[in-house]
């Protein structure tokens, strides 16, 4: 979904826009995130408790991880503290250490605060799973898999040899920017050193996951969780992206292999590993433990309900049309609909003393039409609009003044369909209010809730007693990795969202 904001439909418009990766960002964070997180050290003798830092101190490796940690912590919204979760999650990285190739490593693993759906490694044994992969797994096995995918990077040592093939690819871009200048010839093989970069990376992958599968069959769980938890992702960027725009442009260069070569791969190896398929999945345990833990977003970021956006700590709200999709990023709140139409709402501060017109027209908005400009009020509040031209794409621009803030709405439809642009944009600026402080009390986060599906029950039936998400059977099969014609089973635990 952040590919829709790193886009040219809306960042055109910002003449400072600029769109930048977790790792290019992670030294321009502040590194004073608390947070907790699961650590599992295995060189302790019985009855002398050690700590991850202490059997990390002799390995070199770790100063790597130990100096990215809190800047990781920063970019994902620090360390999600539960500790049921916590220690069904130990429970699986213990199993999975004690058949690892390498034993005697300790591991770190941090939950982080992001309803995203990720995982990843850094040198040193610091391995970080969101809550919003958490929430998509439905058994320990799963979780197994992707915790199994990362430790298989660290003892690949993959972080290291990709540290060091990007050092020596920045030398390669620093000779043919100093010496070669625009040949032809040296672009191309710079073109090349990238290309074979990303390739590098794919076959790490590859690698990761076949020692993910070797690793949660040793320690007993079923190796094909790692094709389904692969396939379980599929389904949910195909759920994410029923509304966006097929951009082909934002697809290059890929660190990953394409999904159905890792499920396949997945499902080779998993029957390579246990021809029987007998490995365990431990549903219930880990349905118990992801039981009450967060989901989607969190206070500090706003509130996500169908098609309706609240903040209660800057006290606003505003609503999108019945068929866009909203998506709360930490750059700023992004709705897509049909057609290629696409809303960013953010906000910045503005002197009381400077006027909205004079904002407008100082140099932000590129390609302006000053001709456009005016003054309105929606609700009490004071707002200016304005309509903009960039490239294929045209825009409207809304500002409406809080007190010392100015929220700004961006609204980019095709050209073709300028016209359009005004009428949507004004419904959803229109829609912005303040909140009451009765609204603002009686907002409350979304939470995973497991519950036993009764005698007569279907995924409809389930579906409706969540709150708070669009396309809820949708979602609930999602979920639950339901198919669409998969019944409920009476007397079974399912996973639903609500507060």
């Amino acid at each position: 979904m952040r590919s829709v904001l790193c886009s040219a439909s809306l960042l055109v418009l910002l003449a400072t826009g600029a769109c930048t990766t977790v790792e290019q960002g992670l030294d321009g964070l502040t590194s004073g995130v608390g947070g907790s997180s699961v650590q599992t050290g295995y060189a302790a003798p019985p009855h002398e408790p050690i700590s991850f830092d202490q059997v990390q101190a002799e390995d070199p490796q770790s100063v790597i991880g130990k100096s990215q940690h809190p800047k990781i912590l920063a970019a994902y919204g620090g360390a999600y503290s539960d500790p049921k979760l916590e220690r069904m999650l130990a429970t699986v990285v213990g199993r999975l250490a004690a058949v690892t190739d390498d034993p005697t490593r300790a591991y770190r693993i941090t939950i982080l605060n992001s309803p995203n759906i990720n995982a990843f490694a850094l040198p040193g044994g610091y391995v970080y799973i969101t809550r919003g992969l958490l929430a998509l797994a439905t058994d320990s096995a799963e979780v197994a898999a992707v915790i199994g995918h990362e430790m298989g990077h660290i003892t690949a040592n993959h972080g290291i040899e990709r540290q060091q093939r990007e050092q020596a690819a920045e030398i390669a871009s620093r000779v043919v920017t100093d010496v070669l200048h625009s040949d032809p010839a040296g672009q191309l093989a710079l073109a090349r050193n990238k290309l074979s970069l990303a390739q590098f990376s794919r076959q790490q992958e590859l690698q990761a996951d076949a020692l993910g599968i070797k690793h949660i069959a040793r320690a007993g769980y079923d190796p094909y969780a790692a094709a389904r938890f692969l396939e379980a992702m599929e389904d949910f960027q195909k759920f994410r992206n029923a509304f966006q725009a097929n951009n082909p442009n934002l697809d290059f260069l890929a660190s990953h292999p394409s999904a159905p070569q890792r499920i396949q791969l997945a499902k080779t190896l998993a029957g390579q590993a246990d021809p029987s398929g007998g490995g365990a999945t431990d549903r219930d345990h880990y349905l118990s433990g992801i039981d009450g833990m967060l989901f989607g977003d969190s206070a500090a970021e706003g509130y996500v309900r169908e098609h309706r956006f609240y903040h209660p700590g800057l006290g606003i709200t505003f609503e999108v049309p019945a068929d866009f999709v909203i998506d709360n990023t930490a750059e700023a709140v992004l709705a897509t609909g049909p057609g290629d139409t696409a809303i960013r709402f953010d906000g910045v501060a503005l002197p009381a003393n400077r006027s909205l017109t004079d904002y407008v027209n100082s140099g932000w908005i590129g390609g302006l039409d000053r001709d456009s400009i005016r003054e309105r009020r929606i609700g009490s509040l004071e707002a200016v609009s304005a309509r903009a031209r960039g490239g294929d794409y045209a825009f409207d621009v809304t500002v409406i003044r809080v007190g010392g803030q100015v929220y700004r709405f961006l609204t980019a439809v095709p050209a073709s369909s300028a016209n359009s642009a005004s009428r949507i944009a004004d419904q959803v600026s229109d829609s912005f209010r303040l909140l009451s402080p009765q609204e603002k009390a009686n907002l409350k986060p979304l939470r995973i809730r497991i519950v036993a599906a009764a005698a007569g029950d279907s995924a409809a039936t389930m579906a409706g007693r969540m709150i708070g998400v669009d396309r809820k059977e949708a979602m609930f099969r999602l979920l639950n990795e339901l198919g669409s014609n998969d019944g409920i089973v009476a007397g079974r635990r399912y996973k639903i969202v609500a507060e």
